[in-house]
């Protein structure tokens, strides 16, 4: 497998340009499939998962191809449910395409999803909802087989603000006669992205970015060009390769709106930042400070998608943190990594805490999700001496060429 061999102790400064959501991107492929006619995403991000999901749509007989840094997606020509099984349990987006493909064929049968090893992500919520709906569904040999055919609206309400479960729900709705609402629904930027992509191909999607969601089901979409929002774990991890390194850093197509616990806590650190409409500036200081203790939440509390990142700056603070992480129960992956790095951590169930260090050392490590990994890098860009940072395709899977964007950015990395 590949890996980065990065040489720390270089700061991280410049500007850099913010890629697409991969969390948005990923639904708004699926609902790709809701519409007889073609659409385009602009700006969409080469990524690994996003290539998986192309696989998958390929075998339900929807041909996409790249117009440049667009994707064209023949939605309309949606021929069959079955989704492949290899492809499903790879990466678990493939869950996204549930309720699309019934609300297109009435029909779909797909592999239990797969997707980074963080802990135990149940689909529970998605089942139920469906059911709900009137959706019938049996287990055989490991493959979920879901007959929609007396599909009807309904009044959801999730025990927890699941964000996938609510793009589902979203999907499967937005072609069914009727009005379905959604109760305790997640509240995630990307979710307001995916009402806005289907509400500009005909569709009548409200509430998005509130706990409640309604859908009045249309009889047909069209096709759209649209581009998606940027990715705010993106924006996120390359403030903090700033932050970690005491360097500067401007990021445009960038949006604080989306970031505001997080750019509470790096100010909290000791970063002067500024925002603007589309941009943000950091400035770190030569040592960052300690932060009080950090428990992640659904939107709009701290994501855990960035809890790995906010570990490693930890690892180098001055004084100690605590991390507490209350949406995946195995998201400390890393920290045997980092502690082979010279960290100072001790993990107690679902809690971390972190005695800052003056300085992490290189060492051997590797990724063993694609937000641990990141963290790793930014780990290895503080560090003293060289670092192999192993399993980089979990990378990949959500940071478009990241060894070149840090380069550019004053990083000493290289893909091997």
């Amino acid at each position: 497998m590949a890996g980065f061999r990065i040489c720390g102790g270089e700061k991280i400064e410049g500007t850099l340009r913010v890629d697409t959501a991969k969390n948005a991107v990923l639904p708004i492929l699926a609902a790709s499939v809701l519409p007889q006619e073609d659409t385009v995403l602009t700006d969409c991000p080469r990524l690994g998962d996003v290539e998986c999901m192309r696989g998958i749509l390929r075998m339900l007989g929807c041909e996409s191809c790249w117009e440049g840094d667009a994707l064209r997606i023949c939605g309309g020509a949606l021929s069959q449910g079955e989704m492949p099984e290899e492809l499903s349990k790879r990466v678990r987006s493939s869950i996204f395409l549930l309720g699309p493909v019934l609300g297109r064929l009435r029909m779909a049968t797909m592999a239990y999803p797969g997707g980074c090893e963080i802990g135990l992500r149940p689909i529970d919520l998605h089942l139920s909802a469906l059911k709900r709906m009137g959706v019938r569904i049996s287990e055989e040999g490991g493959m979920l087989r879901c007959d929609g055919r007396d599909m009807h609206a309904a009044d959801i309400h999730l025990d927890y603000p699941s964000v996938g479960a609510t793009e589902n729900i979203i999907m499967a709705a937005a072609l069914l006669p009727g009005r379905t609402t959604i109760s305790n629904a997640a509240r995630e930027p990307e979710i307001e992205d995916l009402q806005r992509y289907i509400n500009a191909m005909g569709g009548h999607v409200q509430g998005a970015g509130s706990p409640l969601i309604v859908i009045e089901g249309v009889s047909r979409l069209h096709g759209v060009t649209y581009q998606p929002m940027p990715d705010r774990i993106a924006t996120g991890t390359y403030l903090c390769a700033a932050a970690i390194t005491g360097g500067q850093i401007e990021l445009i197509n960038a949006r604080p709106r989306d970031l505001t616990a997080v750019l509470d806590k790096l100010r909290a650190m000791g970063c002067v930042i500024a925002e603007g409409e589309q941009a943000l500036y950091l400035s770190a200081p030569e040592r960052l400070q300690t932060f009080d203790a950090l428990q992640t939440q659904p939107h709009p509390g701290f994501p855990t998608d960035m809890q790995s990142q906010m570990l490693a700056l930890a690892c180098v603070c001055r004084g100690a943190s605590v991390i507490e992480e209350k949406v995946f129960e195995n998201r400390f992956a890393i920290a045997g990594d980092l502690c082979r790095m010279g960290a100072n951590i001790r993990v107690t169930g679902r809690a971390a805490l972190i005695q800052g260090v003056e300085r992490l050392h290189g060492a051997h490590v590797a990724a063993h999700d694609l937000r641990g990994g990141a963290a790793l890098v930014l780990a290895a860009l503080a560090a003293s001496g060289e670092t192999l940072v192993e399993d980089v395709h979990l990378i990949d899977r959500g940071y478009e060429r990241m060894e070149e964007k840090l380069t550019a950015l004053g990083a000493k990395i290289a893909r091997v």
